[in-house]
């Protein structure tokens, strides 16, 4: 996520005082694993039980805090024994700051002294730019290195005036730019939503451009809404400090709003302007949910739709046959916490079922008179609605496309988005398992009407029966959820690992060797595999081994499983 946004960074190592810290080993990590480019510009003093600072090598000084949680510290000589590393160290440091720009080059190249304030100015630049990573350290705990952790933020890290202007698009969808500056009208993005006990929904903004103030009204683009703010305050972890403005840069919490959700725009409503909007996941699992006690069924509902407003991942609903409360969202854990959550913020308890894929349908084959009838007749006035459709595959992520190609009227214009209506409602049920169904292009090229019996209805129902004819005969199938999954272990472990993996339908993409020894297996595995797979890896590697997994993408389930979804939806 930081590459593709493009979002500079520095390290700080946490931790220098617990058993088994390194920081020059967590250095080579960071190159070999994360492929970053990291400059430290400290070099901590001892480590483990022994740590007692850091040598700053931008200013080639020792800083020793005082046993008093941290509050002070002092400057002083680097201590003898660490004088050879941190004169290699300064020296890649200096080098890194000339590769700035060749002005700076030539210093270095002819042998003169870059000054602090050099070292520090192309340590920002490059940094911003993306092209290294200062490296810092210390232990947040004890409050050692905290302060020069947060002396580098400010040193090396963007102003909201250094980075691109954002961009959106106005009320037409024309492209339009905003400066981060004071002066340019108000422009926002609502990124978090917060339930305060005590006053209520907060709202995290970012502000790009212009001054926010309290009592002022924002317009909400998304939404069509225009809102007012009540309060801003300023978050200083479990404080709030109350302001009366916010400027361009400025991360606060605004009160009072009601209609706002995660990932969208508010703006000045003289200048309307939608900035680029987040993209959530679809979820890949679902349970069903229901309160211990009947008393809590309200509370629950209550909890529910707050976790959902403040996570755009989460989902909830409701099943239409059994009436039980489904939760989705993005894997096993993800769900676990949520349902914790309900019990210590909201004080529900809650039986949860067992979880259940999101699996989809597609079809693989084109079909190109896909005809659907709707013919009622009751004396009277009748109804009748008449489309052929041509239905095939689309891209993979491109969703469902729908094509108007009627000729000369055959289909009045007035019924056409009653025959899109419809395709848009039969897609939420598959003819295989009655699962969603993706990636399928539609074109309505002919139909007929009567003068008297046709109406929207009618073409609604004959677009619903003509998909699912033609889906029936355009090869569906049954897509499920692949997760990447990436698993470290103990090298004695690798071998039994890697053929659990495979014992559950996974594809395993490669193995490479980790720094300190074990391996770091990569492999892509059907979610619906690896339900309860964090008990398995335990026993198997007697609790040395950790994985990770995220969704990649939907891929076509083999026959035998597509064959027991059905068998098991059909019950």
């Amino acid at each position: 996520q930081a590459n593709k946004y493009k979002v500079p960074r520095l390290a700080f190592v946490n931790k220098m005082d617990r058993t088994g810290a390194d920081f020059l080993r967590v250095r080579q990590m960071m190159i070999d694993r994360l492929k970053a480019n990291p400059v430290a510009i400290q070099i901590p003093i001892g480590a483990e039980d022994k740590f007692q600072g850091i040598v700053d090598l931008v200013k080639m000084k020792s800083i020793i805090w005082d046993e008093d949680k941290g509050v002070t510290f002092k400057y002083g000589e680097i201590p003898a024994d660490l004088t050879d590393v941190c004169n290699e160290f300064r020296e890649k440091l200096v080098e890194a700051a000339a590769e700035a720009s060749e002005e700076l080059m030539n210093k270095y190249l002819e042998g003169e002294a870059l000054t602090e304030e050099e070292i520090k100015a192309a340590i920002r630049q490059r940094t911003i730019a993306g092209e290294i990573q200062p490296m810092l350290c210390g232990s947040a705990f004890k409050n050692k290195g905290v302060q020069a952790m947060l002396d580098a933020v400010i040193e090396y890290m963007p102003a909201p005036t250094d980075i691109p202007p954002v961009n959106g698009l106005d009320e037409d969808d024309a492209p339009v730019v905003r400066q981060a500056a004071d002066e340019e009208k108000f422009s926002a993005l609502a990124f978090k939503l917060m339930t305060d006990p005590f006053v209520g929904q907060l709202t995290f903004v970012r502000v790009y451009s212009g001054v926010l103030s309290k009592g002022d009204s924002v317009y909400n683009p998304v939404r069509g809404k225009k809102e007012r703010i009540g309060r801003i305050v300023q978050m200083h972890a479990n404080n709030r400090e109350e302001v009366s403005e916010i400027r361009a840069g400025d991360i606060a919490a605004c009160v009072g709003l009601k209609e706002v959700t995660t990932g969208e725009t508010l703006c000045d409503p003289s200048a309307i302007v939608t900035l680029e909007r987040m993209i959530f996941p679809e979820s890949v699992i679902s349970q069903a949910v229901e309160p211990k006690t009947k008393a809590d069924q309200e509370k629950m509902g209550i909890a529910l739709q707050r976790l959902a407003q403040e996570d755009p991942s989460f989902r909830v609903k409701t099943d239409e046959e059994s009436g039980q409360t489904i939760i989705a969202g993005m894997g096993e854990l993800h769900l676990e916490i949520i349902v914790d959550r309900m019990k210590r913020e909201f004080g529900v308890e809650a039986n949860v079922g067992k979880p259940q894929v999101a699996y989809r349908e597609t079809i693989r084959k084109t079909v190109e008179d896909a005809e659907g009838k709707f013919v009622r007749q009751s004396g009277g006035k009748g109804q009748y609605g008449h489309v052929v459709l041509k239905i095939e595959p689309n891209e993979p992520g491109k969703g469902i496309e729908f094509v108007d190609a009627i000729k000369g009227g055959v289909v009045p214009r007035e019924y056409i988005p009653a025959v899109e209506k419809g395709i848009n409602e039969a897609v939420t049920a598959g003819v295989l398992a009655g699962y969603p169904v993706v990636d399928v292009k539609v074109t309505l090229h002919f139909g007929s009407y009567h003068d008297v019996d046709s109406n929207e209805l009618a073409f609604k129902m004959a677009a619903i029966f003509g998909f699912k004819e033609g889906c029936r005969k355009a090869g569906p199938v049954i897509l499920e959820p692949m997760m990447a999954v990436e698993v470290e272990t103990p090298e004695d472990y690798a071998g039994n690992v890697m053929g659990d993996l495979s014992s559950r339908r996974g594809m395993v993409q490669g193995m490479e060797d980790m720094i300190g020894g074990g391996k770091a297996i990569k492999a892509e595995v059907p979610l619906s595999e690896m339900f309860g797979y964090s008990t398995t890896l335990r026993s198997m590697s007697q609790g040395r081994a950790t994985y990770s997994m995220e969704f990649k993408h939907y891929s076509e389930a083999p026959r035998n499983v597509s064959e027991a979804i059905m068998a098991a939806r059909a019950k």
